[in-house]
């Protein structure tokens, strides 16, 4: 009996590609589309973050099928275009456009690795012009051109050496080197021969003091000459000995859009220099190949630009990365579950910025006869505030109702994170117990006016009882109590909630929270706390917050 097998086709693998990202400045930077699905919005966890208000969240992303690539929208506000054409889905080709619905915002554009890249090398083989300088001046931006191309997959280092190769290839010296300032001495980076081969750094044969003497003392910004034993600014190149030696300065450029390149004109910015020298008296020094040389020196100037700046998005890109396991953690250290049914209730809410914060809530059961519950917000931002925030949190684990117990575990608190921070970080709590015959205890340390709502719609609040905790070693706190009746309400918030901020600058602020919950007095915790967060959401309309906003609504229903 034959039995045939028919194998499964193989998946079609996409070809490596590339976005090429300008932001609303004009700056680019390439991003490789990995992984796929490749994620794009307003949110932190995209894999392309557009920093833009008026972005949503999670507005597209681009999948990979049968090898071909496609962007989705993602049901954005503002929409998709490709090529100025709204799109739900698209099939991408090299070169397309893809815009988020505003002309003052992120744009991308697609391109397919090894089709730029091949695109350049073909102008090596291209045929020669008429003339040598304009075959030598092409051959020069292809060959700049290749190495910006190749940046994200060579180091520094190897594109820089290219540079140097260009420059010997130009001119036709022997030996090349490129010099950076460090700390505003000079050292030797990268030194190679006009065959390819490197050369020993400490060949230089010029004391590196004498060269930055005459970087210093040079009079055009972009050009110098260097002859052993003479005045650099004055010697003639018919004066040169019989080691003919060119100094091409490297200046601080300040990246602007496709069409311009600034450079700062200060020579306290110059970060460097090629050096070129040969044994030879006769090397091409024409008014061209010094123009070309120029030209290189500012490419050069410009990689070792981008070099830095990939370096700081790079320890950017980290720093995001921890602070999105910071939050994470954060985030999971709120209580999974809040009671919702029985005589205590509990609604709430933290929305975390794009930073890590110093906010936190807890409910807890203390008895069959008592729950507690705590609001606190850590001063400043940051994973330290955060570390803090966790620390408090875990504090209140053992608390106590009686009011001697209160006053003892704030006191505590209070001398633990000022002997740990020496006062340098303090954080606001508001920590209250409800027994079921309604009675309730709080301790307010300087946080935001947690606001009693009645069952009868009139509004009270819990007044402060004592300053934030880790400010003075010897603070008291005090503790006071009234009597609840039932379908009262308490809301707790930080000041995130009424710091909110929209894209105008305009804050959500306190009166528009209390119109919010006038209006609503009649609800239960879980849709008080509903009206309240959609109000914010409302009036942020999506714009960046600098701040958790944190919403707990308590309910006394016997």
């Amino acid at each position: 009996m034959a039995v045939s097998i028919q194998a499964s086709a193989s998946p079609v693998l996409a070809r490596p590609a590339t976005l090429v990202v300008i932001n609303p400045s004009g700056n680019r930077h390439r991003v490789a589309i990995t992984p796929v699905p490749f994620t794009i919005g307003r949110q932190v966890d995209s894999h392309l973050v557009l920093r833009d208000n008026r972005a949503s969240r999670n507005h597209a992303r681009i999948v990979s099928e049968n090898g071909e690539y496609y962007v989705e929208d993602l049901k954005s506000s503002h929409g998709v275009f490709v090529n100025g054409t709204r799109v739900k889905r698209q099939k991408l080709y090299a070169a397309d456009r893809i815009e988020f619905g505003f002309a003052d915002s992120y744009s991308l554009i697609f391109t397919f690795d090894d089709d730029e890249i091949q695109k350049l090398l073909d102008q090596f083989s291209a045929p020669k012009s008429a003339s040598a300088g304009a075959g030598n001046l092409a051959k020069l931006r292809a060959l700049v051109e290749v190495a910006r191309a190749l940046q994200n997959s060579l180091s520094t280092d190897d594109v820089l050496a290219a540079v140097v190769d260009a420059a010997l290839a130009i001119t036709g010296f022997e030996r090349g080197f490129l010099l950076l300032s460090d700390d505003g001495a000079l050292r030797v980076q990268l030194a190679r021969d006009r065959h390819g081969n490197q050369v020993v750094k400490t060949d230089l044969g010029v004391p590196l003091k004498t060269i930055e003497d005459a970087l210093h003392q040079r009079r055009e910004l972009l050009s110098m000459n260097l002859y052993p034993g003479s005045d650099f600014n004055s010697v003639s190149e018919s004066d040169a000995d019989s080691r003919s030696i060119v100094g091409v300065p490297l200046v601080r450029v300040r990246a602007g859009s496709a069409q311009e390149t600034c450079i700062i004109t200060s020579r306290s910015d110059t970060i460097g220099l090629i050096y070129l020298d040969s044994g030879q008296t006769a090397v091409d020094l024409s008014s061209g190949n010094r123009e070309l040389l120029q030209t290189l020196a500012l490419e050069a100037s410009t990689i070792l630009e981008n070099a830095r700046l990939l370096q700081e998005e790079r320890i950017k890109q980290r720093m995001e990365e921890e602070l999105s396991i910071a939050r994470e953690i954060q985030t999971s250290l709120l209580p999974r579950r809040l009671p919702s049914e029985g005589w205590f209730r509990v609604a709430g809410s933290s929305l975390p910025s794009h930073e890590v914060g110093g906010d936190c809530f807890d409910v807890r059961q203390l008895s069959p006869n008592t729950w507690s519950f705590v609001v606190t917000d850590v001063s400043g931002k940051g994973v330290s505030s955060a570390l803090l925030a966790a620390l408090l949190q875990g504090s209140f684990l053992l608390a106590s109702d009686s009011e001697s117990d209160i006053q003892q575990m704030m006191s505590r608190i209070n001398l633990f994170l000022n002997e740990r921070t020496e006062g340098e970080k303090y954080a606001t709590v508001f920590y209250c117990t409800v027994s079921r015959e309604g009675l309730l205890r709080w301790a307010n340390a300087g946080h935001c006016t947690p606001i009693l709502v009645r069952a009868d719609s009139k509004i009270e609040k819990l007044e402060t009882t004592g300053m934030p905790v880790g400010m003075l070693p010897d603070a008291t706190f005090g503790v006071r109590s009234l009597q609840l009746q039932p379908r009262d309400k308490i809301v707790a918030y930080s000041d995130g909630l009424s710091d909110a901020e929209n894209a105008q600058g305009k804050f959500f602020g306190n009166t528009r929270m209390m119109e919010i919950i006038h209006a609503h007095t009649t609800k239960t915790a879980a849709e008080l706390l509903g009206e309240l967060m959609r109000a914010v959401e409302t009036f942020t309309a999506g714009a960046v917050q600098h701040d958790d906003i944190t919403a707990v609504v308590v309910e006394y229903r016997p």
